[in-house]
């Protein structure tokens, strides 16, 4: 297949997207069948019905032109309204969030913010917060902001948007992950903080233009919020609460998640009370307890630290340099950042931790100890 120009690759990438029945597995799986988004489109449709998962009625909604359509429509809209659009085969996409299994093949992002900066938090909570929750989540966000974090949350009444307007207040780049397209705002009261957000931060969905709101597109938006991120501070919830989903989905994606406590019996708090008390997240009390697990150390204490290090090798120096400026990554990721074959990076990596200057994590991810 011959090179492709950027506009034209673009346009594959958002088809890519727009496939009926064909979720971001299943697409993230024929693009790994055929080499490209843009090979999925130009190979043969008996070779497309042979790949696991893909039979005849897939194959034939490849080969339909309808799709195109679609996309080149999105394309305007995003151009027009100055939207970028991030495929997961992009180095601007969500490093951490590329790690999960279901992440969307597809985001659409407004804003200034890196969405690969070292440090990202998600505060997340009750729709019907209480003041104690707001105070608490205030209070929480102040007490981190020393470290300069990205905070992520939903956008939503209550807790959501309470994370928000601190992050604003504190001069902290803050991301609104919308269930929703960037052609609207849900809620619509909230699009003043919104429109301060695309200053200092931004506005984040997989879904296109168009979409029309619906229950099931909140669980959705909640696995982008837990996977974005390096944990997920939960600072009120009831045991209804739809927060309970995104700590679940942060467990699954083994980030760390944080709970405030509450008042035995208070309903408000009956979900943070639950995720403590079955392990399931770590009590929180203050932003101290973020800092130390962690291991957000003051700079003089990380200097202390990484002065242990001084004995790798120029290779293991970068190796360490890509997981200090984006956190805990992928062997993959850090293959690409670093320019290292995969094998090798695996070599370096195994002779960092006899060293004890990276931990392993499940699923082939590394991260630096602090």
């Amino acid at each position: 297949m011959k090179s492709l120009s950027a506009s034209d690759e673009l346009l594959y990438k958002v088809a890519l997207s727009f496939l009926p029945d064909v979720g971001d597995i299943k697409a993230k799986a024929l693009v790994a069948y055929c080499g490209s988004p843009a090979a999925v489109f130009f190979e043969k449709r008996k070779m497309l019905e042979k790949i696991p998962g893909i039979g005849s009625i897939t194959a034939k909604a490849i080969k339909d032109a309808e799709v195109f359509e679609r996309a080149e429509e999105e394309i305007r809209f995003a151009k027009r309204y100055k939207i970028s659009i991030l495929s997961y085969l992009d180095e601007e996409y969500p490093a951490r969030l590329k790690q999960c299994e279901d992440a969307p093949v597809l985001l659409y992002y407004k804003g200034n913010a890196n969405l690969n900066r070292s440090r990202i938090i998600a505060v997340v909570g009750s729709r019907k917060a209480t003041d104690y929750g707001k105070e608490i989540c205030a209070k929480i966000i102040e007490e981190i902001a020393m470290h300069h974090p990205l905070v992520v949350s939903g956008m939503a009444y209550g807790i959501d948007v309470c994370a928000h307007r601190c992050s604003l207040k504190l001069g902290l780049p803050t991301i609104g992950v919308l269930a929703h397209g960037l052609d609207m705002l849900y809620p619509s009261q909230h699009r003043a903080t919104a429109e301060k957000m695309l200053e200092e931060g931004g506005l984040l969905t997989e879904f296109p233009s168009g979409t029309k709101l619906h229950p099931d597109f909140f669980p959705k938006r909640n696995r982008i919020i837990a996977g974005m991120a390096d944990a997920v501070v939960v600072a009120e919830a009831s045991m209804r609460s739809g927060t309970l989903v995104t700590a679940t989905l942060a467990n699954d994606y083994n980030r760390d998640v944080f709970a405030v406590p509450g008042r035995i019996g208070d309903p408000a708090s009956e979900g943070c009370n639950h995720l403590i008390k079955t392990n399931k997240a770590a009590l929180l009390q203050s932003g101290k307890d973020i800092e130390y697990i962690m291991g957000w150390e003051q700079n003089g204490k990380k200097q202390v630290q990484f002065s242990l290090f001084e004995d790798l090798s120029k290779e293991e120096q970068v190796i360490a340099n890509a997981l200090r400026a984006n956190g805990q990554q992928h062997v993959d990721d850090l293959s690409h950042s670093t320019q290292f074959p995969t094998g090798k990076v695996l070599s370096l990596l195994l002779e960092m931790e006899f060293k004890g200057a990276v931990r392993s994590l499940p699923g082939k991810i590394y991260a630096m100890r602090n």
